[in-house]
């Protein structure tokens, strides 16, 4: 059936009008053997009529009418219905149309006395006869309608496909970026804290010059990060999960390494869940990376509590002992915990304390573990 009505779609047009034209003149000269002249010539015309349907399918109509009354079923009154309902949305017109050809098919011709109940019965067998080709016209302007629909829709479906995945590439991009300062700039700051104190325990020139350098080397690249971490979150979202991540099994050892004097208290269920988790553990490191970065010599402690309605951690540092290095701020490590704690609906509360040192302070609710 698709392979050939494939192939009934490669024949061109003015094909099928022309022959169109000629099947509706042999129908005419068939159905009357001994037309007078004027039958004749409207018979031509209407006929001939059938070459511009496509372009004037109304008038085409109106032309194929009188054909119409010379005998009962016409081909060409026929084609031009279905190529005018092919065509047309008013459904009223072609009700009109469909009309006015049952009355020409029924009326006696030439005229004569007319036999009121055989007209009805002619009249009734016309209107079925005439509603045939424009049921079909308006089935296929349907179908058509339904194709190029669905065609829209595919579009539609194909473009939020692209969205889509353009939305996955972003949070991806979010999550890479928040790893990035979480994990990279953790370990930069410990190698610039370390090398700025053993550029100043240091009498030897040359080990003074090596710590200088890996200092400034370790400067660069936390500059460097944060462009890059900026960047990467330009078009960021939600999170999506990388592995393998932190839990609060490794907290201590972060502690440990911190290069921080550090009190870890607190303990948490093991059936806390994974999100929560890394959470908690990302606000640790990043709160021990700012004591490093810019409270050196404070010390800090880590609580991990609990209570009714959920369960969190409290980082709070004293004041500094020394001045601070000039590293540079990436100004995401706070945004990145904060939106940790939107995904898991928690709060994310940080600022100074009122003797001089800084509090950060995240809490879950147990809803969302």
């Amino acid at each position: 059936m698709s392979r050939a009505r494939a192939l009934w779609q490669r024949v061109p047009a003015p094909v099928i009008d022309l022959a169109l034209v000629a099947v509706a003149a042999v129908d005419m000269r068939l159905n009357n053997w001994e037309p007078t002249r004027l039958e004749l010539a409207l018979a031509a015309v209407g006929c001939t009529a059938l070459a511009f349907r496509r372009r004037f399918p109304l008038v085409v109509f109106l032309l194929t009418l009188p054909v119409a009354l010379m005998q009962d079923v016409a081909v060409a009154v026929l084609v031009a219905l279905f190529t005018l309902a092919e065509r047309s949305r008013n459904r009223r017109l072609l009700a009109v149309c469909v009309a006015l050809a049952a009355v020409a098919s029924s009326t006696p011709w030439p005229l004569a006395e007319v036999d009121r109940t055989m007209t009805l019965v002619f009249f009734v067998y016309s209107l079925a006869t005439t509603a045939a080709p424009v049921l079909f016209g308006q089935l296929l302007q349907a179908q058509r309608d339904l194709a190029r629909r669905l065609g829209e829709i595919e579009e539609v479906r194909e473009h939020e496909r692209t969205l889509h995945a353009q939305a996955v590439l972003a949070r991806e991009r979010a999550q890479l970026a928040r790893e990035m300062h979480d994990v990279v700039s953790h370990q930069v700051s410990l190698i610039a804290v370390r090398a700025g104190a053993l550029q100043v325990a240091a009498r030897d020139v040359d080990a003074k010059e090596a710590a200088r350098t890996i200092r400034s080397l370790s400067v660069t690249t936390l500059d460097e990060l944060r462009t890059m971490v900026t960047l990467l979150r330009a078009s960021g979202g939600d999170a999506t999960e990388l592995t393998p991540q932190p839990t609060l099994a490794d907290l201590r050892k972060l502690v440990e390494s911190s290069g921080t004097h550090v009190q870890l208290t607190g303990e948490l269920p093991p059936t806390v869940s994974t999100p929560t988790q890394r959470a908690l553990y990302r606000t640790v490191q990043e709160a021990l990376t700012n004591v490093r970065k810019h409270a050196p010599g404070a010390t800090a402690s880590v609580e991990l509590w609990q209570d009714d309605e959920g369960i969190g951690v409290t980082v709070t540092n004293t004041p500094s002992t020394r001045p601070s290095l000039s590293l540079p701020g990436s100004q995401q490590g706070l945004v990145g915990l904060r939106e940790r704690a939107d995904i898991l609906h928690g709060t994310l509360d940080a600022g100074p304390t009122t003797e001089g040192g800084y509090r950060v302070r995240l809490r879950v609710p147990l809803s969302a573990d």
